[in-house]
């Protein structure tokens, strides 16, 4: 395949007009003169088009009435299924605060569908879902005071048993598991001893900036939807934040669907953190792409109008229901974030602190053929995975889910 006349985002985290090669389900060559590639290869035109690697949510529970925590095969292929459709070649879904059991099996249907996925890559059949690349723990290591939308009845003490039971069921594909510090006493030690096996995340947590701050020289590397469920970022108590802000180790996530994070916040946000440290995210509900009425989260009813899920016993956000497409639209078109930086908190920097950038997150030749095609509008407009036109002129949808 070869994709013509785009602006291609290249390694250098700036568009570059030229074209994409793909060959073998993988990227062959970029470059901006075509005469360097057989003219015999099925040519997509994509003039007008912003071609940029496929996206990567690291943080997402459902869409389309499934959620990760379902525990089921067709619950996993759904998840996929949709993200790919949206421009989303690889996911990391979440999961959220549940009995222990109901964790572990989880976590083991995910690494059960992870191995049908490679076993029919090695079959050679053509994609249709996303790859799933990583699971990331949201709970329940996390504090009854900020749980948001968790559930507060399964939240336990983080303890390097249980987590070695975690990451034993996942398989390899636990990459994130949060942790609220201020309720774990003896947290630098625990977070000393796992954090060579995964990434520990600040989650869901009250801690104050000391807290935190003794939390990240721990090894704590990494901030879930930053400001959301966390102490307020104050001129005289920073919180976790301020922490985060003040560690050029530490990633953070940023929900842009336009309720969580206010515009002037997220452009503080880039401005502060760089946009190297920004992992943008959509926290979508099984609601994504279904509509206005009540869905159930972790045994919580939500309610759903617009573009917002609120929690019906006290009305705290509980996710969204906009994907990582139109959370990228969002954050360039609303919130005057470059769209350079939004693409790299999209797809480069998420691959990298999952661990998969040498296959993932950029247009660099050997990855996989993953390209997403946007229009001039920042829509959605085509979809190639591993080599594989998925989808054309996407049907949007409708204005009160955009």
């Amino acid at each position: 395949m070869l994709i013509t006349n785009a602006l291609v985002y290249g390694e250098d985290f700036q568009f570059h007009r030229g074209f994409i090669q793909i060959e073998d389900g993988r990227i062959k060559r970029t470059g901006e003169d075509t005469k360097q590639c057989p003219c015999d290869e099925e040519i997509l035109e994509a003039g007008g088009c912003f071609a940029i690697p496929g996206l990567i949510d690291m943080h997402f529970h459902g869409c389309m009435g499934a959620d990760f925590c379902d525990g089921t095969q067709q619950a996993v292929r759904t998840l996929a299924e949709y993200e790919l459709q949206a421009g989303v070649t690889a996911i990391c879904p979440a999961t959220l605060t549940l009995p222990v059991p109901e964790l572990r099996h989880i976590l083991a249907a995910g690494a059960e569908y992870r191995r049908k996925q490679l076993a029919e890559k090695a079959e050679g059949k053509k994609p249709h879902e996303a790859d799933l690349i990583g699971i990331n723990m949201e709970g329940p290591f996390i504090s009854p005071i900020k749980k948001g939308a968790q559930n507060g009845a399964y939240i336990i003490p983080a303890g390097t048993e249980i987590l070695e039971e975690f990451l034993s069921a996942g398989e390899g594909l636990v990459k994130a598991v949060g942790l609220a510090p201020e309720e774990n006493p003896g947290f630098e030690e625990y977070i000393d001893a796992v954090k060579e096996k995964v990434h520990v995340s600040l989650a869901h947590t009250n801690a104050d900036y000391e807290t935190a701050m003794a939390a990240i020289r721990a090894g704590a590397c990494h901030a879930v939807h930053l400001f959301n469920a966390m102490p307020a970022f104050g001129h005289r108590e920073p919180g976790t934040v301020g922490a985060v802000f003040d560690s050029p180790n530490v990633t953070a996530e940023l929900i842009c669907d336009g309720n969580h994070v206010h515009p002037a916040v997220v452009r503080s946000v880039f401005r502060l953190l760089g946009a190297e440290r920004v992992v943008l995210v959509s926290d979508s509900l099984r609601a994504a792409g279904l509509g206005d009425g009540p869905i159930m989260l972790g045994g919580q009813e939500v309610i759903v109008t617009g573009t917002k899920a609120v929690l019906k016993d006290g009305g705290n956000l509980a996710g969204s229901v906009t994907d990582l497409a139109k959370c990228l639209r969002i954050a360039v078109k609303e919130m005057g974030i470059s769209l350079e930086d939004a693409v790299r908190a999209a797809t480069a920097n998420p691959a990298r602190v999952l661990g998969v950038l040498q296959e993932y997150g950029t247009l660099r030749p050997g990855k996989q053929g993953d390209v997403v095609l946007l229009d001039e509008d920042l829509r959605v407009k085509t979809v190639i995975k591993n080599g594989t036109i998925i989808s054309e002129g996407i049907k949007q949808l409708p204005d009160t889910l955009k």
